[in-house]
């Protein structure tokens, strides 16, 4: 009988072994064709321009093309659904932001998709600052006298968002919280509606990614007041940060990661994660960072994945003290 049994043990241990060793083969011959990156918003915004920059090097770095694919729409839940229904091979990643994955989560009550389950995270990438900014016809040359400005008319000045619930929505929400302040918000169907009117002084002001704003800021159309991000940027070193004004509560700015749906092998997430710490060291891709305001942000999946949780942590307090809500 204890033959038999050690028998049947080795028959099993063997067949594991066949049936693994093929899958361990392709995961130490990844990749062995181009891989899709995803961008949850369209072409030209902040997001598509990390994931160009990122992907162009990555190609290079892995052998193998990584093509950029523009799935926009519903503030990013639509890319964001499509990268976690990928299957979990390697061969589909996608970029992650504090949309998808921080304002989304918190505020959208139907998602289809899980930010914390359904992703498997690889690294963050890259910060990018938001501006707040206002129209050039708005008596106000500095935050506090915005401030001034606010609080002696309530309701007066008007904020314009790429939609309710959006990120923009949400960081100003949060400010008019911690500042005391009530402006109108007007809400329309994405970022390029939005600064068009912001350009047109149809509303007063409006928060967005720095580098789709600061041609309109160096035009002097728009007036920065204030910059979401963990220090002044290079671009705007007069304007200062929500955190020197005495508003810590704003957090330290947007960010660009990259992750893969839930169930990519381990093995192959350490392979994406050293290929895009590689690109982020090289010379080139620094330069160009910095030439859309860019910070590094490069870290573990461990490390991202804490990031993700604290940015759902920190929209789900502000949307429950602004009341909001996308059912």
């Amino acid at each position: 009988m204890a033959l038999r049994r050690t028998l049947l043990s080795s028959l099993a241990a063997c067949a594991a072994t066949a049936l693994l060793a093929p899958l361990a083969h392709a995961q130490g011959d990844y990749p062995t064709r181009p891989l899709r990156l995803i961008v949850p918003f369209g072409a030209g915004g902040s997001t598509d321009m990390v994931a160009r920059l990122l992907a162009d090097k990555m190609g290079q770095v892995l052998g193998k093309a990584v093509v950029v694919e523009n799935r926009g729409g519903a503030g990013g839940a639509i890319g964001a659904d499509a990268i976690a229904k990928a299957a979990p091979d390697g061969y589909t990643i996608g970029m992650a932001t504090v949309s998808t994955h921080g304002a989304n989560p918190a505020i959208v009550a139907k998602l289809p998709y899980d930010a914390i389950k359904d992703f498997a995270p690889i690294t963050n990438v890259m910060s990018v600052p938001s501006v707040f900014v206002v129209h050039n016809s708005v008596p106000a040359k500095t935050m506090k006298e915005f401030i001034a400005l606010a609080k002696a008319h309530p309701g007066k000045y008007t904020f314009a968002s790429p939609g309710t619930g959006s990120l923009g929505h949400a960081n100003i929400e949060n400010f008019m919280n911690l500042a005391g302040i009530d402006l109108l918000h007007i809400p329309y169907k994405g970022a390029g509606q939005a600064i068009n009117d912001a350009l047109a002084g149809q509303v007063s002001a409006m928060t967005d990614n720095l580098p789709s704003t600061l041609p309109h800021i160096k035009s002097g159309k728009l007036r920065p007041l204030a910059v979401l991000a963990l220090k002044r940027s290079d671009v705007l070193p007069d304007v200062p940060t929500y955190t020197e004004m005495g508003y810590p509560g704003m957090g330290d700015g947007g960010w660009f990661g990259l992750v893969a749906p839930a169930g990519t092998p381990p093995a192959i997430i350490a392979k994406l994660n050293a290929a895009a710490h590689k690109v982020m060291a090289m010379p080139d891709y620094l330069e160009k960072q910095k030439g859309i305001s860019g910070e590094s942000m490069a870290n573990t999946p461990a490390e991202f994945s804490k990031q993700i949780t604290a940015a759902i942590d920190r929209y789900t307090a502000v949307a429950k003290r602004a009341n909001i809500r996308i059912d």
